[in-house]
């Protein structure tokens, strides 16, 4: 296995779990498996706070590295072979 490929799959590891945890500590909105188990019983009467608009923020830059990531092994993995 070459360095390039050990890289990116390193960072593909850690975006995943990275990924994984982003999603996870978003809040529940309307009609998903949040509201099933009670999630739905709580509004926010404000709109979104900031630390949800960085979260978004910060999901989104992570799924783009995650992507790229992806993207970057396929093009190794074929053209090394």
């Amino acid at each position: 296995m070459s360095w390039p490929i050990l890289t990116l799959s390193i960072v593909l590891v850690v975006t995943s779990l990275v990924l994984a945890l982003t999603v996870l500590l978003h809040k529940g909105r309307g009609g998903g498996m949040s509201d099933l188990f009670g999630g739905g019983m709580s509004t926010s009467l404000g709109g979104t706070s900031m630390a949800e608009r960085n979260l978004d923020r910060l999901t989104i830059i992570v799924g783009l590295i995650w992507f790229a990531t992806v993207l970057g092994l396929l093009a190794l993995y074929r053209f090394t072979s």
